[in-house]
């Protein structure tokens, strides 16, 4: 197993929705060296990885986007949260939650012997 993971797509954007309630708005390479960042590395962000979840969450009304200037005066497209967005990202964390504890009970319980 190597050090660094890819993260699939339904787990991505449940990240990119919860940086993005957290954070505010962010710009693409913003928020992806935030989600590499906070995972300590083991979570890596590309372009081919990224982009198309930002495109896929715009496009279903989750996150809005407007063009703006970086922190290093480049034009960068910034992304947040829709009332949408929202309203999924408590529906996926419910569902995390109830997914992540059953596979503890599976992966934790007591071991037959």
């Amino acid at each position: 197993m190597s050090n660094r993971s890819d993260v699939l797509q339904g787990t991505l954007d449940l990240i990119v929705l919860r940086s993005l309630d957290l954070h505010g708005e962010m710009h693409g390479y913003g928020l992806a060296r935030h989600i590499e960042d906070v995972s300590e590395e083991l979570l890596r962000m590309n372009q081919g990885t990224l982009y198309p979840a930002l495109l896929r969450l715009q496009q279903a009304g989750h996150i809005r986007s407007h063009w703006g200037t970086s922190e290093n005066n480049r034009r960068a497209r910034y992304y947040g949260l829709t009332p949408a967005g929202r309203r999924r990202l408590a529906r996926e964390r419910q569902g995390w939650e109830r997914m992540s504890a059953a596979i503890n009970r599976l992966l934790l319980g007591p071991a037959r012997g």
